[in-house]
């Protein structure tokens, strides 16, 4: 059975309407989960339309692709943990680059043979070639460093920055040559280059950029989807890949914006990450002159009708699948007359919304989780902020210490609460290798240990009061 080109084109349509309801649902936690619905049936109605498409004249290589990948996909999908969630969608991307770089490939030896090739589509087959590379292995170095196989400490060397210029304009060069002489290693050449770009390109940026960077390679997976779309003439590959690179770009100009950061800045260049001792925590604490405390100082405070609670997750309670402890400790509280709040970071976490979809796995209602600039008028007046392994988006440096490389970076206002009690394994800095000062307030505490134990552990102490 195969479907008239018209009947295609409408099909297609319905399905670029669908991703853009499902794009708009997802702008919401009470929506997310009907713009996945939407996504998903324009997904399909896409597929099925495909492959009914009379450009398709066999189905044996689809159907053990397809085979192999659905296998693949529900494997990952049913072992992934959500704390490495944010390598896994850097995979992807790696994939999406890849194949925007074999599509081109093939299609250029396809139509060689078929003496159908012309200056346009040379020039399509470079851009394919280009984006794709620089997406595949800059994908491939941002999940080696989110996995820890690389270091997240930016690398930066000499004349870096001239290196990336002449590589850049190499590459152009050899596009134009390719586009309209057709010569073979000019395509060679180009892909080499591509793929030493997209390396260049990620391995200066920190670990405290990464969030931006998984937007910006999520722009770029669109870029080469897009790109794809023209070599293959299919008018929904060009409109989802344009969707996808559009709303990448968006989603990193907004996570450069809470980071005060320029997106040029991040490009060229990242934080440093610093080592610190396998020295006890406590110990680390005392010879700072950090205050430690243990759970029941803890109770002691957010145990009182009335008492205003705002909890900062971060990145450790994400290791540590703490927020299901965290809503019984919401429900405990507010049982007791407590107000309990979360507050969210727009870069805490190793991706855009990481913390949102964590807390919305624990069943916690979204009117208690608030965005940054919602929730840090309220610090003032909060009895107690709890602050579960949110480490560079709660620390002062970024407003008091000129010197500091996250100066000028937007941040929760924990520092303001009456009392704050820090969740956290040791006395290491985050992510972005900066001293936390608001371990050394008057009005910090902390309480080391895995955040799942000690949050498990102030239930228990409640229950117990």
């Amino acid at each position: 059975m195969q479907i008239s080109v018209d009947v295609q084109a409408a099909a297609y349509l319905v399905s670029a309407v669908l991703f853009i309801l499902g794009l708009k649902g997802l702008t919401s936690p009470a929506t997310a989960r009907r713009g996945n619905v939407l996504a998903m049936v324009g997904m399909i109605i896409a597929i099925a339309v495909t492959l009914l498409s009379p450009d398709v004249r066999g189905y044996t290589l689809i159907v053990i692709g397809g085979m192999v990948g659905a296998v693949i996909g529900i494997v990952v999908a049913l072992k992934i943990r959500m704390t490495a969630m944010p390598q896994l969608v850097a995979m992807l991307h790696s994939f999406v680059g890849l194949a925007a770089v074999l599509v081109a490939v093939g299609t250029y030896f396809n139509r060689q043979a078929t003496g159908h090739l012309d200056t346009l589509l040379m020039a399509e087959l470079s851009a394919g070639v280009v984006i794709g590379a620089i997406t595949f292995t800059g994908s491939l170095v941002a999940f080696g460093k989110l996995q820890g196989i690389l270091s997240s400490a930016p690398l930066v060397f000499t004349a870096q920055h001239w290196l990336n210029l002449a590589l850049g304009i190499a590459t152009i060069a050899l596009a134009v040559d390719f586009a309209i002489n057709n010569h073979l290693f000019s395509l060679y050449l180009i892909i080499l280059l591509s793929f030493a770009l997209g390396v260049l390109l990620i391995v200066p940026i920190g670990g405290a950029d990464m969030p931006v960077v998984i937007s910006m390679l999520n722009s770029y997976s669109g870029w080469a989807a897009a790109a794809t779309g023209f070599t293959l003439q299919n008018e929904l590959l060009i409109v989802t890949g344009a969707l996808v690179g559009f709303s990448g770009a968006i989603l990193s100009y907004i996570m450069c914006r809470a980071m005060n950061r320029a997106f040029v800045s991040v490009i060229l260049g990242g934080f440093g990450v610093g080592e610190e001792g396998e020295a006890s925590p406590m110990a680390l604490a005392a010879e700072k002159g950090v205050k430690a405390a243990g759970v029941e100082d803890a109770v002691f405070w957010m145990n009182n009708e009335g008492a205003r609670v705002i909890v900062v997750p971060g990145y450790g309670m994400a290791v540590a699948q703490a927020q299901h402890a965290l809503k019984e400790l919401m429900e405990l509280l507010e049982e007791r007359g407590a107000t309990v709040k979360f507050a969210i970071h727009p870069v805490a976490g190793r991706m855009p919304g990481h913390m949102n979809v964590l807390l919305a796995e624990a069943d916690i209602p979204y009117e208690h989780v608030l965005e940054m600039d919602e929730i840090n008028p309220e610090f003032p007046t909060a009895d107690v902020a709890l602050v579960v392994g949110a480490n560079d988006v709660t620390n002062p440096a970024a407003k008091e210490d000129p010197s500091s490389s996250i100066y000028g970076m937007p941040i929760l206002d924990v520092y303001r609460a009456r009392q704050i009690f820090f969740i956290k394994r040791s006395m290491r800095p985050g992510y972005a290798g900066v001293d936390n000062l608001l371990f050394y307030r008057d009005n910090c505490s902390m309480l080391f240990g895995d955040a799942k134990a000690v949050c498990e552990d102030l239930v228990t102490a409640l229950k117990a009061g």
